[in-house]
């Protein structure tokens, strides 16, 4: 009995710290994407990534449609270490002013644009994030945005006279749609449905793969393509959890970052094709809108960027200049 006792202690000794490290590397993601969405999609392919990659190391768990809190939570929580990855878009211009320069319209050409700007800038944005607390580890999408609402066809900007439109918490997408007329309203993704559904907005803006799996061509006329903005996704960790984590789990994970890059902007463009047939089907009317009034009515935003952000200026340039793989 004693020989016994001893070997069942001893056994009871090891399995003890390997259960608390493994529960130490239980890594939890959370995100406000719905099912469906891009954005579960893409998160699920770096979970996968990552977990084959971690083996018995650390383990990935994922929590959509805003489970775990909305954007502005998710950051917080990322600091508390209540969560340890999120997937913020546009939320991001609040964190940092840097960011706002994804908020000019038009400002991203294409998806090769997006990548030249993350080669040759990223270290700029990972310096805006290091300096709130925050660490980028890779950038996946949100994608190309477009207006739906219940009120009328959006072929240039003053077709939005009027309309309440509903945005992310941004001040640069609050200030572009004022500027275009509009009556912008912020809220949360995971309240717009409901919102849209009793009329308290009209409207409101996302790429196709957010406005799909949230069903909003269930309660909405209308969708005029725009492109007006292309917000990137970006995996986004608190940069106090990550110096916690092991120096082998944390290259894997940048890895993982790195490399569901692809699956991600592969998965969009087909998500562009497929979801608007769906958005169509639902009997929603579609209307090209004119691009060139949008850009033309857009000077405004720009200047103000240029001459309140510091090196606003030159960023917006050297994006500018990126455009032509120049």
């Amino acid at each position: 009995m004693t020989i016994k006792a001893t070997i069942l202690a001893s056994v009871a000794a090891i399995a003890m710290p390997l259960a608390a490290t493994a529960a130490d590397l239980t890594l939890r993601f959370g995100h406000v994407g719905n099912p469906g969405s891009l954005f579960e999609a893409s998160v699920n392919a770096f979970a996968e990534c990552a977990n084959g990659k971690l083996g018995d190391r650390a383990e990935v768990q994922t929590f959509g449609a805003s489970q775990l809190g909305k954007d502005r939570e998710l950051l917080q929580k990322l600091k508390l270490g209540q969560v340890h990855f999120s997937l913020p878009s546009s939320v991001m211009s609040s964190v940092a002013p840097e960011f706002g320069v994804f908020e000019m319209p038009y400002i991203v050409q294409d998806r090769d644009h997006m990548r030249r700007i993350q080669a040759e800038l990223g270290d700029v944005f990972q310096e805006a994030a290091l300096r709130e607390g925050y660490r980028i580890i890779g950038y996946f999408e949100n994608g190309f945005r477009h207006i739906t609402n219940n009120t009328r066809p959006i072929n240039t900007p003053e077709d939005l006279q009027g309309i309440k439109l509903r945005t992310p918490n941004g001040e640069w997408r609050v200030k572009m749609f004022q500027q275009y007329g509009a009556n912008p309203t912020p809220m949360a993704f995971s309240e717009v449905f409901t919102a849209l559904q009793t009329n308290v907005i009209d409207g409101q803006e996302n790429p196709y793969a957010q406005i799909a799996s949230a069903k909003f061509q269930e309660v909405q006329k209308y969708l005029s393509i725009t492109g007006h903005v292309y917000t990137p996704g970006y995996v986004l960790v608190a940069e106090s959890q990550w110096q916690k984590w092991p120096e082998d789990v944390r290259a894997d994970l940048e890895a993982c970052g790195a490399e569901t890059q692809d699956f991600v902007y592969e998965h969009a463009a087909k998500l562009e094709t497929e979801l608007l047939d769906v958005i169509r089907e639902a009997g929603v009317e579609i209307n090209e809108a004119d691009n060139q009034a949008f850009i033309d009515a857009s000077a405004a935003i720009y200047d103000e960027f240029a001459t309140t952000v510091d090196g606003g200026a030159e960023l917006i340039e050297r994006i500018q200049t990126l455009a032509s793989g120049s």
